[in-house]
């Protein structure tokens, strides 16, 4: 790291889990992120300021002034624009160490494993079910580590799935690829701004720790956040030795 490097990370140098080494390890890191909505943005913004050296983001969405509310990497000035092209623009005024892309379709299955089989880290911040089990997929494919995360309503949820740990389960463990496809969607149902921000910035926590120590404490568990009565909830989920996703074969 050079002299501008060591002044800028150096909050985060100062903590013994991370040091000089584990920011190395960022600097190296390239991060997946599907989706650059509410969820989205708080993981780039953070990852981007943090110093991962590199960031994929996929979105093939456009920014609507309804998003303003809680998508903070977008602007009104950008409103029309593609998203992932519009938070690049952004993570380019914080942070010139970090080289982000910008893939402007959604996520398919082609897409998938072509992104997912580069990077270091994949982050699921996707708004609807078939893209995150093809995330899913793609993750136990190449055995990468997968950060999930949920927002709608009032209620968010967090966990961490890494094939790489034998006894981890993968998201297809905890939500059947045959279960009836949830219908509710924030333009429907709503979302709090602050809740996606929550979230987002616990699925970045979640990367960096994997980035420094190739270990999540999150892998096997679930946290669901009540924002409106502030509760925690943290339930333990286990491998499925008969899912049709990491055990085939």
């Amino acid at each position: 790291m050079n002299e501008q490097q060591l002044l800028r990370y150096s909050r985060q140098l100062l903590l013994s889990d991370i040091g000089v080494e584990g920011q190395a390890r960022m600097l190296a890191g390239h991060v997946l992120v599907i989706g650059v909505g509410g969820l989205g943005s708080a993981v780039a913004l953070y990852l981007a300021s943090a110093g991962v050296g590199r960031l994929t983001l996929c979105d093939g969405d456009h920014v609507d002034l309804s998003n303003l509310q809680r998508q903070v990497l977008h602007r009104e000035s950008r409103l029309g624009m593609n998203k992932a092209a519009s938070a690049r623009e952004e993570l380019a005024t914080i942070n010139s160490d970090c080289h982000v892309t910008a893939m402007t379709t959604f996520a398919d299955d082609a897409h998938l494993d072509e992104w997912v089989k580069v990077a270091s880290v994949v982050v699921d911040a996707s708004d609807n079910f078939d893209t995150r089990q093809a995330v899913n997929r793609a993750c136990v494919r190449w055995r990468k580590p997968l950060v999930s995360g949920a927002a709608i309503a009032w209620v968010g949820q967090l966990s961490v799935f890494d094939v790489r740990q034998p006894d981890s389960p993968c998201y297809a463990c905890f939500m059947s690829e045959q279960t009836e496809t949830p219908t509710q969607t924030c333009s429907d149902t709503g979302v709090l701004g602050p809740l996606t921000g929550t979230i987002g910035s616990m699925q970045a926590t979640e990367v960096i720790r994997l980035l420094c120590h190739e270990r999540s404490a999150l892998v096997g568990r679930v946290l669901l956040y009540d924002a409106l009565h502030v509760g925690w909830q943290d339930l333990v989920i286990q491998k499925n030795p008969s899912c049709a996703v990491c055990q085939e074969g």
